[in-house]
């Protein structure tokens, strides 16, 4: 389905690319006629979101799961959105390993039904290129503090004994740099300097490059133990997916210790454009992980779905959605110099949710756009829970180009991607003159608007504007004690305070700054703004800027990679010369970690009754959290945690104020020094990016040894283990038959629950831990297991047995028949109140169907496989409610459960239903979408409902008793 069919009408605009003659594509800016009225002027006033759809519609069009309709109702979006479905076959998929396991365990059992029918097992595999990250696993089992020997969080010269270290080690290590045998610095036995070996007890949780001769060292031991933690935990899923690695085709399994599953995919398995057979298209994704929306940053085309639904695409068949609004956001203006990344994303994410984008696509455009770095828009595109859009789509422009380039893309397939996206019109050129697509609306935000913040001087919350920091601190002496205030005598607030350090006088006043950390934490881990601070460092020794040496500076990356790019940027020397020394990896200034001030500070600023402040690019700034005689605390960027360092005081205005004297007597302005935007995304791009890229590239062919000496089967059907609680063959495909039957009538059913408004997918669908009190805990405590080794339902799904036990075992489930909050429902025939497994399973074994009734909304919440899979395998045969969520009711038909819904202003209570009776229904053999159709109950009593199908295609579905039966029946 992934390339059209030769029976496509839209074969005649397949075209060879120009200078390229081998490679094909659908150049839909040319398709026309008198049968399509479709002009290029037509497709110039898509957004570049739309246009993915449309071309993906014209290529998979099969006038059975794509037709001809569908492409004519993308290309007329403008009057048609938010008013028709349409399918979109995505270029790939993305899985994580716990909404993975039971879609491969689901294709491990489609091979056995086709060998079982007769069919080659060979031929099931993936219909969709699909990727597979195992990256939900790992739990932490070990932990340590980063600085062992902390001081005292208040501050003072005292300080504790050193903790008692953890039980993998009992002293702390120090390990020679690599391919040294001699190294002098606090890594090895040698002296070092003395600002190196300050520290060389204090960091114990050592990194994966020496903070100071960056060589490598040997992974930390709580990665490692991890690490084996996870192997052994997971083993029997890790053959599981080495063994589907081996055998299918179509799919790539990414082991763990790799990366994170959104990670992965923007920086590895994004094409960008696919090239299957020399025949190009858009790439596109559907995901699980709820970062998948990241991809779109570069370009791609993709948001998060559910476990059905990418299972669905994997068998070959389309997604629907419906046809959305696209809110075009439009930049314009010149980011603010001293504004960072971080500022301008937070700036964007917070105006797109006062604009209400919710349920619809984000497309950017506008002259602001070309001043992102793909870091930038990739941050933007993943904050879209955070305002509610489905997508923020960036096409993709020269500076994606020169992204590419860096992170390893060779040039001759750049320049037939470049060549092939400006074809099809889906490559966006902002130096011309063409007019730009419309937009269901247009939010605007001028970057100039864009100013940087600090937040201070006690609160998180409480943010200033840093071209207001001299007036506002200002305020605080001013102001009543309280959450800003210091109140400070109007005679005081100018006074000096003269003190004597290290040979040399300095003067202390209110706003002097005595404490300066750069922490790489939460957002401030982004490259760009570490090497921000890197650059202005750079800058300002250059120009002979110094920090007074009584201030306790500090740098504390987040990971060894951050050490890393601020090394091969060539900038953490000059970080180093201002006194920004590496001092570890993990929490510290941000929990009150901070080394002692010295004492001649401290009783200065205590006699003279100072307002010290504190800066640091942290969290955490609680009112002496980091020095009990630091009563101001600002958390700041990480470049102007620098500059606030060197000017040495909070009290001053940047722009018309130098932070010091350089060379020569000259006075040196902040703008001086600050780096440009340009010099920030060249850094990153050419030294960062590249280095990167290249080490994720290494470690995803090289894999890991854990990994690759795993062992796992290669034969054709995977080898089930009767024993395992993991690994189990599910019965989905009991009933499989060459030939469809017609939907068969539900006789006699019994109601196996009787539901209100509002059941949630968290209710119907396991999750979270197994109770000890439940069937899946009965069933795991028969199998041998105690309830430390049960693990969670996530863990499990790749079990039916257990997944299908914890199906309705939620203990908020509110059945009407019980009359309390329980996972309990009525065996009617015998009069028995059971767990609903129980009762199911009693009613499968008489050979009584059920249904369940429910009211309005039924299945909200998050996309699950199991609230299909489930209530399928308990026996459910319909289900009967007042409204639906779409996503769900869709799940249902996907599995072959029918979705019937009461008539407008009807339900339970108004027909006079107990849910007590059995109910009677007939399918028709030419049940059609939205047929109306009558139920029969032993009562006498007869009502109509509609049969809740969108389409033919759900038709069909449920005539194969699902999609999973649909598709096997293929191989038969």
């Amino acid at each position: 389905f992934f390339l059209s069919s030769s029976g496509s009408p839209y074969q005649p605009v397949i075209e060879t690319l120009g200078n390229y003659p081998q490679k094909k594509f659908y150049n839909v800016s040319k398709l026309g006629g008198t049968k399509y009225v479709l002009l290029c002027s037509t497709l110039d006033t898509l957004p570049y979101s739309i246009r993915v759809l449309f071309e993906s519609s014209v290529r998979n069009c099969d006038g059975f799961l794509v037709k001809e309709a569908d492409a004519m109702n993308i290309l007329d979006w403008k009057t048609k959105q938010n008013n028709v479905e349409v399918p979109f076959c995505p270029a790939r998929v993305v899985l994580q390993d716990f909404t993975g396991i039971p879609a491969m365990v689901d294709f491990a059992a489609m091979r056995e039904a086709v060998r079982n029918g007769g069919g080659d097992p060979v031929k099931v595999n993936p219909a969709c290129p699909t990727d597979l990250t195992v990256d939900h696993s790992l739990q932490i089992d070990y932990s340590k503090c980063a600085i062992q020997n902390a001081p005292n969080p208040g501050g003072g010269d005292s300080q504790k004994p050193m903790a008692k270290l953890s039980p993998l080690r009992a002293q702390p290590r120090k390990l020679p740099c690599r391919g040294q045998t001699s190294c002098k610095g606090p890594c090895g036995t040698g002296d070092g300097s003395r600002n190196a070996g300050q520290f060389a007890a204090q960091i114990e949780n050592t990194p994966i490059l020496c903070p100071f001769h960056l060589q490598p060292l040997p992974e930390p031991e709580t990665v490692l133990k991890n690490q084996e933690m996870e192997f052994g935990r997971n083993r029997e899923r890790l053959q599981f997916f080495k063994w589907s690695s081996k055998v299918f085709k179509n799919i790539s399994i990414i082991p763990p210790e790799t990366g994170m599953a959104h990670q992965v995919n923007l920086e590895y398995l994004s094409r960008v454009v696919f090239e299957v057979k020399d025949f190009l298209y858009p790439d596109s994704v559907v995901g699980t992980d709820s970062h998948t929306t990241m991809v779109n940053g570069l370009g791609i085309l993709g948001w998060g779905v559910g476990g059905i639904e990418t299972e669905a695409v994997m068998l070959g068949m389309p997604v629907t959605l419906t046809l959305p609004e696209v809110v075009g956001c439009e930049l314009t203006g010149t980011a603010s110099s001293f504004a960072t990344s971080i500022d301008i994303v937070l700036s964007i994410t917070k105006q797109l949710r006062q604009a209400d984008v919710a349920g619809k696509f984000v497309e950017f455009f506008g002259s602001g756009v070309s001043q992102l770095s793909v870091a930038d828009r990739t941050t933007i595109a993943n904050m879209c829970p955070e305002y509610g859009a489905i997508l923020s789509f960036f096409p993709v422009d020269n500076v994606t180009l020169k992204h590419l380039k860096h992170t390893g893309f060779d040039k001759a397939k750049l320049e037939v991607m470049e060549a092939y996206l400006k074809a099809v019109k889906l490559f966006r050129n902002y130096e011309s003159s063409s007019r730009e697509p419309e937009y269901s609306q247009v939010v605007q935000i001028n970057l100039s608007s864009i100013v940087s913040y600090v937040s201070g001087p006690k609160r998180s919350q409480d943010r200033v504007a840093v071209t207001n920091m001299k007036s506002d601190f200002q305020a605080c002496l001013n102001e009543k004690f309280g959450v800003k205030g210091f109140q400070i005598a109007a005679e005081k607030q100018n006074d000096i305070v003269p003190v004597q350090y290290e040979g040399n006088e300095y003067n202390l006043s209110h706003g002097c700054v005595v404490i300066a950390a750069v922490i790489s934490c939460t957002n401030n881990c982004n490259p760009s703004v570490m090497l921000a601070a890197g650059l202005l460092a750079k800058k300002a020794v250059e120009a002979g800027l110094v920090v007074k040496p009584y201030i306790r500076t500090s740098l504390s990356p987040g990971s060894g990679m951050v050490t890393h790019y601020l090394s091969s940027s060539g900038v953490l020397p000059y970080l180093s010369k201002l006194g920004f020394e590496v001092v570890g990896y993990g929490c510290s200034t941000c929990v009150g970690n901070t080394a002692p001030l010295p004492e001649a500070i401290r009783s200065a600023i205590k006699q003279g009754d100072i307002i010290a402040c504190g800066v640091l690019s942290g969290t955490k700034n609680f009112e002496g959290r980091l020095c009990d005689c630091v009563r101001a605390n600002y958390l700041a960027s990480p470049p102007l945690v620098v500059a606030y360092a060197i000017a040495g005081t909070v009290k001053i205005d940047f722009e018309t104020e130098p932070l010091g004297t350089g060379f020569n007597g000259k006075s040196i302005y902040l703008r001086d020094i600050w780096p440009t935007r340009s010099e920030l995304h060249t850094v990153e791009e050419e030294c960062v990016i590249s280095s990167m890229f290249k080490e994720l590239k290494e470690k995803m062919e090289k894999g890991n040894k854990r990994w690759n000496l795993l062992e796992a089967p290669e034969s054709t059907l995977f080898p089930w283990d009767l024993k395992s609680t993991y690994i189990r063959c599910p019965s989905f495909f009991d009933k499989l038959a060459k030939e469809p039957v017609a939907p068969q009538p539900i006789e006699n059913a019994h109601v196996l629950l009787y539901l209100g408004d509002s059941v949630t997918t968290d209710h119907i669908s396991p999750a979270g831990s197994i109770a000890r009190s439940s069937a899946a805990a009965r069933y795991l405590t028969n199998k041998g297991l105690t309830p430390r080794e049960f693990n969670s339902y996530g863990a499990r799904r790749g079990n039916d047995a257990v997944m299908t036990r914890g199906t309705f075992a939620n203990i908020k489930l509110l059945n009407k028949f019980i009359g309390k909050p329980a996972p309990k429902t009525i065996h009617f025939p015998s009069g028995q109140t059971l767990d609903v497994f129980e009762a199911a399973e009693l009613y499968q074994k008489e050979g009584i169907p059920v249904i369940i009734l429910a009211g309005k909304k039924y299945g909200l919440g998050g996309s699950r496989d199991w609230t299909a899979k489930g209530p399928y395998l308990l026996g459910v045969k319909a289900v009967l409610a007042e409204s639906y969520e779409k996503v769900h009711k869709s799940q249902l038909v996907g599995i072959g459960i029918a979705p019937l819904q009461f008539l407008p202003g009807e339900n339970p209570s108004t027909l006079g239903l107990t849910g007590r009776e059995q109910f009677s229904i007939l399918f028709p053999p030419d049940l059609s979408p939205g047929m109306t159709l009558d139920i029969k109950t032993s009562s006498g009593k007869v009502f109509s409902v509609i049969a809740l199908f969108d389409n033919d295609v759900e038709i069909t579905l449920y005539k194969y008793g699902g999609s999973l039966n649909f598709v096997a029946r293929r191989f038969l």
